[in-house]
């Protein structure tokens, strides 16, 4: 996309305002696609968590994806947007028993990530196939912050319990039909990512009824430029030598799953925000956003990094700001990064805003979230509304006489 075309987006719609580039989601998923094209059977389920537009899911579904869920919410998104049951993985963590059945209902495929889970299940329903989540404990990805494979992970079984584990299944005579693991983001060492594989694959001979192996995902994307990435193309050579080898030996043709959602819609989201004041302190020069960790709260919560670029004035001398927003809390994006110079009423854009941006904004501050603008084939098509005080005030219950004007506190 060009700034131009970002710059009349904000005119049209307004700021702050989400942007996502259909091509580059598009191109992504292709580029996954051909990476892992050795394997017979490979199956993509898009991450819902990222990035759930009803949108964003029924492009995705276009192309082919399958769906990966953690709530039973995302479950009904998914079909809703047109996926079938049985391309929609349920994979929650530390849901009820009574979810999991409600997903289970619904026709989609289960994923249980701990024992006391999958004795009730199995025991209530020993039936229905069943997909097991497998801490490996293997930290495949480079920031610890957001790392799911390490000992003390709420995510998984252990490998340890792999014994407790194959009782519980004999016990209740239930179905396992895939073996599942998520070592984290941001993976860079695929050689670690391999060695985390192998210890999937030997749990995986002990059940003999397998159609699937899903290796999660966690693909870390460029950041700024010269940014470092995990080479897809490299880890699907040499994932796939070895997936082949395994079904070999294995005696059956499984099929590879992914569950990719940064990697597919990170790069492809912009996020737009107007400066509303350039202040100058002894030390700093904010510039101060109409926004904050209300509409995008990455930076602050896990130090995650986005480029930002003034789309106003992308010619501009560079000079030093720290952006931050109008939270009545820290809410700092970039401190001290050269950006070019600004002025009030400038257009920001950040850049890699496709995930977990949208999806994790909230009304703090009893602000509105902003709109969603899907950018598809040289237009611009809105395809979320910008919420409105109606939509703040919706579900509050105004109790009509429950004060009187004369009541006082009591101390």
């Amino acid at each position: 996309m060009k700034n131009t075309d970002l710059l009349n987006i904000a005119k049209t719609y307004g700021d702050p305002v989400y942007v996502y580039d259909s091509e580059k989601i598009i191109s992504q998923f292709t580029r996954l696609t051909k990476a892992f094209s050795g394997v017979k059977k490979l199956q993509l389920n898009y991450a819902a968590k990222a990035l759930s537009n009803i949108t964003i899911l029924k492009l995705m579904n276009s192309l082919g994806s399958g769906l990966d869920t953690v709530s039973i919410q995302e479950v009904q998104l998914g079909l809703l947007a047109g996926f079938k049951p049985e391309h929609i993985i349920f994979t929650p963590n530390g849901v009820s028993l009574e979810e999991i059945e409600e997903a289970a209902k619904l026709g989609v495929r289960i994923n249980i990530d701990n024992l006391s889970i999958l004795e009730q299940f199995g025991s209530r329903h020993p039936n229905v196939p069943v997909c097991i989540r497998i801490n490996p404990h293997v930290m495949a990805g480079g920031n610890s912050n957001i790392s799911v494979g390490h000992i003390d992970s709420k995510f998984g079984i252990s490998i340890h319990q792999i014994p407790h584990l194959l009782r519980i299944v004999e016990l209740t005579k239930m179905n396992i039909n895939g073996i599942h693991m998520h070592t984290g983001s941001d993976i860079l060492d695929i050689d670690v990512f391999l060695y985390a594989s192998e210890i999937l694959f030997e749990t995986a001979k002990n059940f003999k009824n397998l159609d699937f192996i899903d290796f999660g995902s966690g693909f870390k994307v460029p950041y700024k430029d010269g940014d470092i990435e995990t080479n897809i193309e490299e880890l699907g050579k040499k994932l796939s030598e070895k997936f082949n080898d395994f079904c070999a030996s294995y005696g059956k043709e499984l099929t590879l799953a992914f569950e990719p959602g940064k990697f597919l819609v990170s790069e492809s989201g912009y996020f737009l925000a107007k400066v509303n004041v350039v202040k100058q302190t002894t030390s700093t020069v904010f510039a101060s956003i109409d926004s904050g960790f209300n509409h995008l709260i990455r930076p602050m919560l896990y130090g995650s990094y986005h480029g930002i670029e003034n789309i106003s004035n992308p010619e501009g001398r560079e000079r030093y700001y720290s952006v931050v927003g109008y939270i009545c809390e820290t809410d700092t994006f970039a401190s001290n990064r050269r950006i070019n110079e600004i002025s009030e009423g400038d257009i920001l854009s950040f850049k890699n805003s496709g995930a977990y941006c949208f999806t994790m904004a909230s009304n703090y501050n009893s602000r509105f979230r902003p709109p969603e603008v899907l950018w598809h084939k040289g237009e611009a098509i809105l395809i979320r509304e910008r919420e409105t005080f109606e939509d703040i005030i919706q579900h509050q219950v105004d109790v009509k006489n429950l004060f009187s004007k004369k009541e006082k506190a009591t101390v």
